[in-house]
């Protein structure tokens, strides 16, 4: 009997044995499990993240291009009409854009870059490559170009 206790006492550990080795295999598998959701959805976070600041920026840059026709139109009509009043919204408008990390890209007199500008005309001259009128300004956005300027590029006389 003594014998018989033994072995039955035997089986009984190595089942529980066998249960716990299973309940460990079973704990790593559901913490691999977590562990992959948590880094699952720390990527959505990060990815929702980032399209959100993404149209953020698209937006802003949409509403500052809209408003930067609202600014060409303004300097349209300062040339016919002498105001103070009409000057004094034109600057508010520059003052705004300066706080907003918006620059007016300076192409008058330089080499023309296709990079910045879109060449509109070609006229002859004594120098070549060289950008002599601005038909549209462009702007940059905190260093990105946001709007290419429209230009008139001269070309020496051959």
């Amino acid at each position: 009997m003594n014998m018989l206790k033994k072995q039955t006492k035997k089986i009984e550990i190595d089942k529980l044995k066998n249960d716990l080795e299973k309940a460990i295999k079973e704990k790593e598998e559901y913490k691999n499990r977590y562990l992959r959701a948590l880094a699952d959805y720390q990527n959505l976070e990060k990815r929702v993240c980032a399209q959100l600041t993404e149209q953020k920026r698209k937006a802003h840059k949409d509403l500052i291009l809209k408003f930067l026709d609202v600014l060409d139109d303004l300097e349209k009509g300062e040339i016919f009409v002498i105001d103070a009043g009409l000057k004094l919204i034109k600057e508010k408008f520059i003052k705004i854009f300066k706080e907003e990390g918006i620059e007016e890209i300076k192409v008058l007199g330089k080499p023309f870059d296709p990079q910045v500008a879109e060449c509109i005309a070609v006229t002859q001259g004594t120098r070549d490559n060289i950008v002599v009128e601005v038909a549209r300004k462009g702007y940059r956005l905190k260093g990105e170009v946001i709007r290419i300027a429209r230009v008139k590029v001269e070309k020496k006389e051959l």
